[in-house]
């Protein structure tokens, strides 16, 4: 038996890779103050695995409160470089300053989906995806982040795989899906096993 999903998050692409899955999703983001639970956690030297699976599991909590008897996905991705965990960028600027960090060397994005229902988590996965970014220039990194600004001010890292971000790489190790924000195979995997999607 089908059950209502609901997506905790407003992004796009989050919701369109679940449409393209074959699931009907609704679209309920809720607000939550993400760097004041990324600084609590990092001040308990908590990891980035466990940022990520905690600001997720904040947002799926929250929205099940809202929709009774629905699964509710919550998610999010972390960025991390060297033991430290890169943000949003704030400005064109902080997007080519973060920029100049990542390229030449390795980062990795850990994105977490946890699922709630009435209250509980039911669910939890965090995909983690090893990136290898081209040492380029600083004329391609400013000109990138000028051609690039309006999408990338919401991506992690000041790059989206789908789009010329893909450009900045020569080596991905791990899933396509996760380095998008959202580890599909798994969670498309649990919901056929609970029977939320026809198997």
């Amino acid at each position: 038996m089908t059950q209502d999903i609901v997506l905790a998050s407003g992004s796009s692409i989050r919701a369109q890779l679940l449409r393209n899955a074959g699931v009907a999703v609704t679209v309920a983001p809720v607000a939550v103050d993400e760097a004041a639970i990324r600084a609590a956690l990092l001040a308990e030297a908590a990891n980035p695995r466990a940022i990520a699976d905690a600001l997720a599991e904040t947002k799926a909590r929250k929205a099940a409160a809202r929709h009774p008897g629905a699964l509710v996905i919550g998610c999010d991705q972390v960025l991390e470089h060297r033991g430290r965990i890169l943000a949003k960028p704030a400005s064109p600027d902080d997007a080519i300053a973060q920029l100049g960090i990542l390229r030449g060397g390795t980062h990795r994005l850990l994105s977490a989906a946890v699922v709630y229902q009435d209250g509980e988590p039911l669910w939890r996965h965090v995909g983690v995806v090893r990136l290898h970014m081209r040492a380029v220039s600083d004329a391609y990194v400013s000109d990138y982040v000028a051609r690039n600004w309006s999408s990338i001010r919401e991506a992690v890292g000041c790059y989206k795989l789908e789009e010329e971000g893909v450009r900045l790489f020569d080596k991905i190790e791990g899933d396509y899906f996760s380095v998008l924000g959202l580890p599909l195979v798994e969670l498309l995997s649990w919901l056929s096993l609970r029977g939320a999607l026809p198997a």
